[in-house]
């Protein structure tokens, strides 16, 4: 298996950059990282720190030099306290070692300096969770993100930001209308639309759209990336997101976890390559 082009050229791109290369050399497949109690427990691993280490290496061992992009769930990590948090910090370090890409899916936002401090450990060049990209909430207003938004521009990293996700909840706020009519989600995607307007292939600011969402009336051409979660187990289907995305499929970083880790610790390798295949099909790579 090819790995996507590497050394300081690639380092230096920013991140939209370096995830078409990715996507172009390995295919768009995102694997999730998600080391649920019941996955441990599949695994035959203790729900201990030892544990999370053992599957989330496991997972990092199997499939760093294959898969473009890696999305580890903060929150599964974070439930083993400080143990957790190191493990997440040393898988970051590998997969981007081996030419990966991470994503750490932590959906964090807050407002000013406290903004600032999650920007300068996740998106900063040295900072200690360091990685490609981040997920980022914008419900504090979109104007909030800008601390996050200015280190990923300095270190050449990248933001997704929660704009039409798939849960239930979501409507409640993504679907009301702005003072001006539009709804939050729309608003959302013009302030990304616009982050990346000066961008020759694909920004760096992408959006967070469910791949279970069926359909929307909204305008996901944002000339940056679309990660789409919800694939797999969750119900979305790789035919099914030509009907989501439209025009801006070929945009769409799909997303999936148990579909994968589901598989066992033998099973990775060929059921990422499945999966790989199916979107690479689809997105047309």
């Amino acid at each position: 298996m090819s790995n996507q082009p590497s050394g300081s050229d690639m380092r230096n791109k920013p991140f939209g950059a370096r995830l078409r290369a990715a996507m172009d050399t390995r295919g768009p497949l995102c694997v999730g990282i998600d080391p649920h109690q019941h996955l441990l427990d599949a695994w035959g691993l203790p729900d201990t720190a030892e544990g999370l280490a053992s599957f989330t290496y496991g997972v990092v061992d199997a499939l760093a030099d294959r898969v473009a992009v890696f999305k580890p769930q903060s929150a599964f990590f974070e439930r083993f306290g400080s143990a957790g948090i190191a493990v997440l910090e040393q898988a970051t370090i590998r997969l981007r070692d081996a030419g990966a890409l991470v994503i750490i899916d932590a959906k964090r936002g807050d407002i000013g300096s406290t903004m600032g401090g999650y920007a300068a450990a996740y998106l900063a060049e040295k900072g200690p969770l360091a990685c490609d990209a981040l997920t980022v909430s914008p419900y504090l207003g979109f104007g909030s993100l800008q601390p996050a938004i200015d280190v990923a521009r300095e270190s050449g990293a990248g933001l997704f930001v929660l704009a039409l996700t798939s849960n239930p909840e979501g409507p409640q706020f993504q679907t009301a209308r702005t003072a001006d009519g539009s709804t939050v989600a729309g608003a959302v995607l013009d302030g990304l639309r616009g982050l990346n307007a000066d961008s020759d292939d694909l920004g760096s600011f992408g959006a967070v759209v469910g791949a279970t969402i069926s359909s929307t009336d909204e305008n996901l051409d944002i000339n940056g990336p679309l990660l789409a979660p919800g694939l797999g187990a969750q119900g979305g289907t790789a035919e099914g997101l030509a009907k989501v995305f439209g025009t801006a499929v070929r945009n769409v970083v799909p997303s999936s976890s148990r579909e994968i880790l589901g598989a066992g610790p033998t099973g990775l390798q060929d059921a990422a390559d499945r999966a790989n295949d199916a979107y690479r099909t689809v997105l047309g790579y």
